[in-house]
């Protein structure tokens, strides 16, 4: 498939380099302790993979790197090498089987289970929030990682310790270092004229020692909105401009899709936009600029990694 002239990578098959493991966007194969994460242009929304956005998985690698390299004072992470736009060669983790979301302000899932008058992860938030309202102080609100197809389920922090799901101690620095990434993302991001409303953190295991894993401060991860745009839009009841994709969210909501049933058809030319929103966005999140390599992928990726291993 491809959108705007740009071809999209929608799956690999790379039987040489190992055993497969196909997620909602990356595919990814163990080899010799390093585990090999290509992200592929799949569009994943309400936990369902959906279409293809061209360029993409390029624009989530390079965010990831930037951010990984930003945040190794806070933590270790997985990242060795980046031998293709869209290819990361990490150290093989032992991941946790929970996401640690960072909420700074009340939106998404969040604001959903508010208005419903529903706790989020357990997390009992202050009466008389607005849509998008920034939090007295960030929360977190944690999700067990559930199968391709399946929602991730809000999970307290209470019952990670009681069903043994991670140790205290695991727990605790999980949580902890979140906040940390999370407080210096927003202190750079608000003097790029951006306001970081939430993210989500995957951590791994790694010689007894907790790293960061998977991604980190993407387009698929995390909110960002344009802080010029916040207070007047939302005043008058608007959402903010949004860097992320919640517009892809919403967008599918209006349309009457939630995560249940047939999703609807997603046309070229808002295929094309996406991808532009990804490119954007991109440059106001990171403060550089990136050029998608309009190379077919497929053969790009592969010719990449057998070059990267000497194959």
């Amino acid at each position: 498939m491809s959108a705007g002239g740009i071809s999209a990578l929608s799956e690999t098959h790379f039987s040489w380099l190992g055993s497969r493991y196909q997620g909602k966007v990356r595919d990814s194969y163990v080899r010799d302790g390093e585990r090999i994460l290509i992200a592929t242009d799949r569009l994943s929304a309400f936990d369902r993979v959906l279409t293809t956005v061209p360029g993409k998985g390029q624009i989530l690698t390079q965010m990831a790197k930037y951010w990984f390299e930003r945040t190794q004072a806070i933590i270790p992470n997985h990242l060795i090498a980046i031998p293709d736009p869209c290819v990361m060669i990490a150290r093989d983790v032992t991941i946790m089987p929970v996401e640690v979301v960072v909420r700074g302000f009340i939106a998404g899932s969040a604001w959903r289970d508010y208005v419903a008058g529903r706790p989020t992860s357990g997390v009992k938030l202050p009466s008389g929030l607005h849509e998008f309202e920034q939090l007295p102080r960030p929360v977190v609100t944690p999700y067990t990682k559930e199968a391709v197809g399946q929602h991730d389920m809000p999970i307290c922090e209470a019952e990670i310790i009681s069903r043994g799901i991670v140790t205290p101690r695991v727990w605790e620095e999980m949580r902890e270092r979140a906040l940390q990434l999370f407080a210096l993302a927003s202190a750079e991001l608000l003097e790029r004229g951006l306001l970081f409303a939430d993210t989500k953190y995957e951590f791994g295991v790694l010689d007894g020692a907790v790293v960061l894993a998977d991604e980190i401060h993407t387009l698929d991860s995390s909110r960002f909105w344009l802080q010029e745009s916040y207070e007047a839009r939302v005043a008058q009841g608007h959402a903010p401009e949004m860097l992320d994709k919640e517009p892809i969210r919403r967008w599918l909501l209006q349309k009457g899709f939630s995560g249940e049933g047939v999703p609807p058809t997603i046309p070229d030319d808002y295929r094309h936009d996406l991808t532009e929103h990804y490119v954007k966005s991109f440059s106001l999140v990171t403060g550089s600029s990136w050029q998608i390599d309009t190379q077919p992928p497929l053969a790009r990726v592969e010719a990449n990694l057998r070059r990267y291993y000497g194959l």
